[in-house]
């Protein structure tokens, strides 16, 4: 059983990872545990000041990175990263060396990734029975709720530290955390990226409260996770969840997106109507390039179907956009009191720098216009239709 593991471990170029500050008493069990399924091991030592040193230079197999001062487990994790591609690697499973992750579980991650090729794997602890910390229990929803937030991704354990990382898919990623808030940062930018973020079930030894060893701070650790998830919650509803939705409807038909969505879906026949309406106006709207990002910004806050938004939203595709800057001249014509059908034919750049006014004004009232005739043609029509 064992080894096979360690041909799969190979066979998959994937090691083990263990970056470790301070933790003499725990660190060379970890060591010899692991090794009975793998012997890919690399051990950061992050500037330790106890017998670390002097514990891992003993051991003739094991691949070493020291450095000093104590930079972060962060800093340890990336320095993990990059030794272990130079290497060759692929994949890198991190454990913590402070004795609570079991190797036993290692088999699991493998296994996990053969189905699942190019994933990250977090490792969701069991804590049934175990004596869990107020702050922790509450860091791990906190952080869980974030990851959620930014991703639209919800997890059981974002905290976990037990992970399988595919570092050659993140290999050109440039990383800006180097504490604790690494972890988090990873999972997220790894999730905006396209990779699959998924976790897997592991066991998980808690000690009492007296042996615990812990260098998280909770005032500034805290305060540097809540200032990154801060910068990624931005970030995400500005960019990443738009390009999020984008990238799974991409290479979808109109007619999938349709059946998949609103015929098989469970929206009711308001929402439906609501979101082609919404869609209508946004594809409208005069912000140009900016349509699908606010409008997804919109409809996420509204709760309106996505995916249906994002079709009505394509009414400004380039063979309509003539006729809409038309409509949108003729409109505001009517609106700024001159009531003509006649504008410039050549609709270039130039006639709508010219007459900006006019055309900003005439394409929101045709986008108000439109929005609303859409749904109310598109409820009339699903009122007297049965979707399923």
């Amino acid at each position: 059983m064992m080894m096979a593991i360690a041909e799969e471990f190979n066979k998959l170029k994937c090691c083990v990872i263990i970056p470790t500050y301070n933790n003499e008493q725990t660190l060379l069990e970890v060591i010899n545990d692991v090794k009975k399924y793998t012997a890919n091991v690399i051990v950061v030592n992050d500037g330790s000041t106890d017998s670390t040193t002097a514990i891992i230079s003993n051991i003739e197999w094991v691949e070493i990175v020291n450095y000093e001062p104590n930079r972060g487990k962060g800093y340890a994790i990336r320095s993990g990263f990059k030794h272990a591609l130079s290497l060759g690697y692929e994949y890198a499973i991190t454990i913590d060396s402070d004795g609570q992750h079991y190797a036993k579980d290692l088999p699991t991650f493998i296994n996990a990734i053969n189905d699942n090729p190019n994933s990250l794997l977090i490792g969701s602890r069991h804590m049934e029975g175990k004596e869990q910390s107020k702050s922790s229990g509450f860091a791990n929803k906190f952080s869980n709720f974030w990851f959620a937030v930014e991703t639209g991704i919800k997890l059981p354990d974002t905290q976990s530290g037990y992970r399988l990382y595919p570092i050659k898919a993140l290999e050109k990623k440039k990383w800006f955390c180097s504490k604790y808030e690494f972890e988090i940062e990873v999972i997220v930018r790894a999730a905006w990226k396209g990779i699959k973020v998924s976790c897997i079930p592991i066991d998980v030894y808690y000690p009492s409260k007296e042996e615990r060893i812990s260098h998280f701070r909770p005032f500034l650790d805290f305060f540097r996770i809540s200032v990154l998830n801060s910068i990624l919650v931005t970030l995400a509803f500005l960019i990443h969840r738009p390009r999020m939705i984008l990238r799974e409807f991409k290479g979808k038909s109109f007619k999938e997106i349709i059946r998949t969505q609103i015929i098989d879906g469970n929206e009711t026949k308001h929402k439906i109507a609501a979101a082609i309406g919404f869609g209508v106006f946004m594809g409208i709207f005069p912000v140009w390039g900016y349509q699908l990002l606010i409008g997804f910004l919109i409809a996420h806050w509204l709760k309106l179907n996505k995916a249906i938004f994002f079709v009505a939203a394509n009414i400004s595709l380039p063979p309509m956009i003539p006729i809409i800057l038309y409509l949108s001249y003729v409109m505001g014509s009517f609106l700024m009191g001159a009531g003509s059908f006649e504008v410039d034919t050549a609709l270039d750049i130039s006639s709508i720098t010219t007459n900006i006014k006019q055309y900003l004004l005439g394409a929101i009232g045709l986008s108000i216009v439109a929005g609303g005739l859409f749904y109310g043609l598109s409820y009339l029509i699903l009122s007297f239709t049965k979707l399923k």
